[in-house]
């Protein structure tokens, strides 16, 4: 394994970070050289005390604030005034609460950092415009603390979802003026106290993941939430390396500075994602063994013609597109569960659902590693000519071929929703009927 860029002991990383703190897109012309990662020895994961125990499987939602996707109501940032304001965004996650308990959901994964501003109030990041309209205006209240209390008061748990890397959703000139508007706010956005560490990628302002004071600095991010805040969990989305092919992300300069050692940019690249999820996991556990950490990556790590370890499917896959080598996380214990979104149906032949949701279920196999496989909720009820299954039956036949998969396998502890609005809307509707039926029966029998 590659060491830390500093040569400082972890633990003295670690105090300062905290006091400091306190798809199926077609693969490439050009084949890549096959790579098999090779097998390590499976570590003792860090809560393998707990693995003999019970878990109740997850029956999950992710709940997006991204461009208020989910959560808060557009409506509530032109209310008369800020209690108004606030009552409205208040009552609307109270609301979405009781219905996902009446669904027997158990955990919900809510974004608290959607990009480089936060939806708590951070000593790092300034306060998100989700909430008001302007990045860094006071809200009023605590978002994440209120959805905890909300949430653990109807006995559900939340994991704070991290988008590591995003600093905004787009490259608007208005975007980039608010973004520099910031600097007389404490805190001021990264973009303007570190525009070294800024590149552009996907047609958006991200974080260069080769800079390692970047990586510090987003592990000191995690390490206020988990410290202040009774989080069940933290998880990490899918967005390491996000490019698009009219939008790379530049990171030439970055190479020549630090990957002199690397056969190549993209074993570089691997080794930089590596090292941020390596920190972070021993971060969470030496301030609180007990939160759970995770990620959620593309569904597929690599395809079988690529690598003779992958998955026999043929789309874009985590480790040759994100640089996010996956699998490897989950057999060297750094993750408590792991959660790959898994968007597509037993009929589409690139990327099968149980060729994919089987293939994770082996990989965790050996390890202390939970799975909680992501369900395509948002595709229900949608024609699509190469998915038609959605629309069979309302969608229903598709979900219960999906969640009776993973019911029946002894390796898969959950499933998550994509995602939390989608549970409104019209054509999901007898899906929704059929979960409620299946998922509130469970929660019951549970319970007794």
């Amino acid at each position: 394994m590659v060491a830390y860029c500093s040569h400082r002991p972890w633990p003295t990383r670690l105090g300062a970070l905290v006091c400091c703190a306190l798809f199926l897109a077609g693969c490439s012309g050009k084949k890549p050289d096959s790579v098999v990662t090779p097998l390590p020895p499976v570590a003792k994961q860090p809560l393998a005390d707990k693995a003999s125990s019970f878990q109740e499987p997850v029956r999950g939602v992710w709940l997006a604030t991204v461009s208020r996707l989910d959560w808060p109501p557009i409506n509530s940032i032109n209310a008369s005034s800020a209690a108004s304001r606030n009552s409205q965004q208040q009552k609307a996650l109270t609301d979405k609460l009781d219905q996902l308990k009446s669904l027997g959901v158990n955990t919900v994964f809510f974004q608290v950092k959607p990009d480089g501003t936060a939806l708590w109030p951070s000593k790092i990041l300034p306060w998100s415009d989700m909430l008001t309209g302007k990045i860094g205006m006071d809200p009023g209240y605590d978002p994440l603390q209120f959805m905890l209390d909300e949430a653990h008061k109807r006995g559900m748990k939340v994991h704070a979802w991290f988008n590591p890397y995003r600093v905004s959703v787009n490259l608007k000139p208005g975007t980039e003026a608010e973004l520099n508007r910031t600097l007389s706010l404490r805190p001021a956005s990264v973009f303007v106290l570190h525009r070294d560490w800024v590149r552009t990628s996907g047609d958006r302002y991200v974080l260069d993941p080769g800079i390692p004071e970047a990586r510090d600095w987003i592990t000191s991010i995690v390490a206020e939430v988990v410290a202040r805040y009774p989080v069940d969990g933290v998880q990490f989305d899918d967005y390491f390396y996000t490019e698009s092919p009219g939008a790379m992300l530049n990171d030439s300069e970055t190479f020549r500075e630090y990957g002199q050692h690397f056969a190549s940019k993209a074993d570089w690249r691997r080794n930089n994602t590596q090292q941020l999820i390596e920190q972070v996991s021993r971060a969470i556990k030496q301030l609180k063994p007990d939160v759970e950490f995770g990620v959620s990556p593309a569904g597929v790590w690599r395809n079988r013609s690529y690598d003779p370890a992958g998955s026999d499917t043929r789309g874009a896959a985590a480790y040759d597109e994100s640089f996010a080598d996956t699998r490897r996380w989950v057999q060297q214990g750094l993750l408590d569960y792991i959660a790959p979104q898994i968007y597509w149906p037993f009929s589409r032949s690139a990327a099968r659902y149980d060729v994919l949701a089987n293939w994770w279920a082996n990989v965790v196999k050996p390890t202390h590693t939970r799975l909680y496989i992501g369900v395509a909720l948002y595709k229900v009820g949608e024609p699509s000519k190469k998915e038609p299954d959605w629309m069979i039956d309302g969608g229903v036949a598709e979900l219960r071929r999906q969640l009776d998969l993973n019911d029946a396998n002894p390796h898969i502890n959950g499933t998550i929703l994509f995602r939390e609005s989608y549970l409104h809307q019209p054509q999901t509707q007898k899906a929704v009927s059929y979960l409620r039926q299946r998922w509130a029966d469970q929660a019951t029998v549970t319970a007794q």
